[in-house]
């Protein structure tokens, strides 16, 4: 008699906490107020702010653009950029035919399930954008695609998000 009521409340806990009362989403609601009940918000009066400057001829620095690298390869192996655009300084001595390769189709895949966008192959930075470490120079696009510095002065993909 113990063993059949001990699996009727077994059965019983089972079966309370196997469904999860979530209500669902309705598609065409509309919400009714009573418009005898709502209050008028009467919004603050318009004062003019003025603003005071400084007595020192000294102005605030004008701000720099957000920092912006230069696609050169996108991950289809199409050139975006060319040497000639590149800028005068740089010391860019990059081969076009080899860069022009892009990823294998089960390299785009692996970057499509992985990351839902295909980031660029190569791109190209400038000096001030870019960090050091003992592994070399790098450089962070989006937040989320690390790319490294070789000989050639361009960075390219991290080999770690398409292999």
């Amino acid at each position: 008699m113990k063993n059949v009521a001990l699996w009727f409340v077994c059965l019983l806990i089972i079966t309370a906490c196997h469904r999860k009362a979530v209500p669902s989403k309705t598609t065409n609601a509309t919400i009714v107020t009573n418009p005898a009940t709502t209050k008028k918000v009467n919004p603050p009066p318009n004062t003019p702010v003025t603003e005071t400057k400084p007595d020192s001829a000294i102005s605030a620095p004008p701000v720099a653009p957000a920092p912006s690298a230069m696609i050169v390869v996108d991950g289809y192996g199409k050139i975006l950029t060319p040497a000639t655009k590149l800028p005068a300084d740089t010391s860019v001595n990059a081969d076009y035919t080899k860069l022009s390769k892009g990823f294998t189709p089960q390299e785009l895949a692996n970057l499509k399930a992985r990351y839902k966008t295909i980031p660029p192959r190569v791109l190209y930075v400038p000096e001030q954008y870019t960090l050091k470490t003992l592994r070399g120079t790098y450089c962070i696009y989006k937040k989320k695609f690390w790319y490294w510095k070789k000989d050639d002065g361009l960075f390219y993909l991290d080999e770690m998000y398409y292999k």
